[in-house]
């Protein structure tokens, strides 16, 4: 647009944006505009009033609105459902009555509660009383040294770790996770539970670690019993 005086530099769409924008009374002052102001519709070539696309731009709003609430209505519906399975597999820690048997009752509630495909478990600074059980030899020391180097469980994919070894089929995993087992806060691992899936998206890298966290807090503190 122009300005009659051809010394003035022509109206931009940003000069009728910001008038419109810091003057909000001018359509109060000339609301036969409302009405007579003819827009395009997204859907489809007609054109509708102003109220009217306004109306439209409410509705997809509310439509996104509607499909984010359910997508968190959905999470914490999972993260329910994921809370009641670590509440139910804690309490089947606590009823083993035998140190033996707890590593074994670990593996077997988390696959089963959990889902997981594949599970094992290596303990090891055992005492003698249990150092020849199948749980406690097979760990090298450069696991041992890996577990202890991990402040928070790896997940992705299977990089060829030993620890995969100890799965049946393990060379069918192609995703795993890797949970470094500690009593209380001692900077040592005292073990590692291996969880794994055939399923390459099961286990991804970036992905929220704070259940396995839980897992492996209860776990570490069950197990300090067969020390």
């Amino acid at each position: 647009m122009n300005h009659p005086d051809p010394n003035f530099p022509p109206i931009t769409e940003d000069d009728i944006a910001q008038f419109l924008s810091s003057t909000p009374d001018f359509f109060s002052r000339h609301a036969e505009l409302l009405a007579a102001v003819q827009l395009s519709s997204p859907h489809g070539k007609r054109a509708v009033s102003l109220q009217e696309r306004q109306a439209e731009m409410l509705r997809e709003k509310i439509k996104v609105l509607e499909q984010r609430l359910m997508e968190l209505m959905r999470h914490g519906n999972e993260n329910m459902l994921i809370s009641n399975r670590l509440q139910a597999w804690t309490r089947q820690l606590l009823l083993v009555n035998a140190p033996r048997d707890l590593p074994a009752a670990i593996a077997e509630g988390v696959q089963k509660d959990f889902m997981v495909p594949l599970v094992a478990i290596k303990v090891w600074g055992v005492a003698p009383a249990f150092a020849g059980e199948l749980f406690a030899l097979g760990a090298s020391e450069d696991v041992q040294t890996f577990s202890s180097s991990l402040s928070l469980p790896y997940c992705g994919v299977n990089a060829g770790f030993e620890a995969a070894s100890w799965l049946p089929h393990g060379e069918a995993v192609e995703s795993i996770a890797l949970l470094p087992l500690r009593c209380g806060n001692a900077p040592q691992a005292i073990g590692l539970l291996v969880l794994a899936s055939p399923d390459a998206q099961r286990f991804q890298a970036g992905m929220g670690t704070d259940f396995l966290e839980r897992i492996a807090e209860m776990a570490g503190a069950s197990l300090s019993r067969l020390r």
